[in-house]
C-alpha cells in the first residue's frame, strides 16, 4: 500500500465550505480521476483518506493537508495533476508527495495566520499589538459544546506583528483603511484561533474592526522555537525520497579508480 501526502487550499468563496463539504468533494475527485485507492473493511466501505488540523469553516488557507492510501504506486505530482482539475476552482491541490516517515499530524504544531481588518487604521492595530505583547495574559471566552470556556490566548501566540503591502484583496472594498496582521499560533488544547486573538486584542484595546476580518491560513507545521519559523512539515519525505538506481556501466565508472 502506497501512501500519498496532499497540500490543498481554500481560495475564494470555497472558504465558506464546511470540512463535510470538502470531504465529500475531495472523494467525488478521486473517483472522477480513477485513483486506485485503499478501502476500508466493513458494512460501509469508505475510503483511506486521513485529514490533519481542518481550518475552521469561514477561513482561507494555502496549507491544508490530508493523505491517502493507494492500492497501486503511483508518481505523485501526475496523481496532483489528476486530482486538481476534478476539484472546484479555490479548492486547489498545490504539492503531493510519497510519505516515507511516520507522524504527519504530529508536525502540525503552529499555524501562520493573516488577519485584514477592513476599516481599521494601521496604527490603530499597532497599538493593539502592543498592548497584546505586553499583556502576560489574555484571557477570552467560547461557547464550545461542554459549554462556555474561558482560556488564555496570548500564551498561544509565538508572535504578532501589524505588516503593511502594498496589494489589496479583490473581495475588500478598496476605498477604507484596512489594517493587516500576522500571527503565529501554536496548536495547544484547547485549540486558540484567530477569532479568539481577535476577542483578546478587543480585550486589552478595544479594538474592534466595524467588519468581519478576512482570515488565511498562510502556513502550518512545526514550530522552531529557536528561529520563530514554521516548517514545512513535508520536507521530510522529500529529504527521504529513494534516490533512483544508476545503470550498472555508471556505477562500475564511478567506482573506478582515476
Amino acid at each position: 500500500m502506497q501512501r500519498i501526502r496532499l497540500r490543498y487550499t481554500k481560495r475564494g468563496r470555497l472558504r465558506f465550505t464546511s470540512h463535510r463539504d470538502f470531504q465529500r468533494a475531495f472523494e467525488r475527485a478521486l473517483r472522477r480521476a480513477e485513483v486506485p485507492m485503499a478501502y476500508s473493511a466493513g458494512f460501509t466501505p469508505h475510503p483511506k483518506v486521513s485529514y490533519a488540523n481542518a481550518a475552521p469553516t469561514g477561513t482561507g488557507s494555502e496549507a491544508e493537508y490530508l493523505e491517502i492510501a493507494l492500492t497501486e504506486a503511483r508518481d505523485p505530482e501526475r496523481l496532483r495533476l489528476l486530482l486538481d482539475p476534478s476539484l472546484p476552482a479555490g479548492l486547489d491541490v498545490v504539492d503531493a508527495v510519497e510519505a516515507r516517515t511516520s507522524g504527519l499530524a504530529d508536525r502540525l504544531t503552529a499555524s501562520v495566520w493573516e488577519l485584514r481588518l477592513d476599516g481599521v487604521e494601521p496604527a490603530e492595530a499597532e497599538r493593539a499589538v502592543a498592548a497584546f505583547d505586553a499583556a502576560p495574559v489574555v484571557e477570552v471566552q467560547r461557547r464550545t459544546k461542554n459549554g462556555v470556556r474561558t482560556f488564555d490566548t496570548r500564551s498561544a501566540v509565538a508572535h504578532l506583528e501589524s505588516v503593511t503591502t502594498h496589494g489589496s484583496p479583490a473581495d475588500r472594498p478598496t476605498d477604507r483603511p484596512c489594517a493587516i496582521l500576522r500571527l503565529v499560533v501554536r496548536h495547544v488544547t484547547p485549540a486558540v484561533r484567530p477569532d479568539d486573538v481577535l476577542s483578546g486584542l478587543r480585550a486589552v484595546a478595544d479594538l474592534a474592526p466595524p467588519v468581519p476580518a478576512a482570515v488565511t491560513r498562510l502556513a502550518q507545521g512545526l514550530f522552531d522555537e529557536e528561529t520563530g519559523a514554521v516548517t514545512d512539515p513535508l520536507a521530510p519525505d522529500r529529504e527521504a525520497e529513494v534516490p533512483e538506481p544508476q545503470p550498472a556501466a555508471a556505477s562500475a565508472a564511478a567506482k573506478a579508480p582515476a
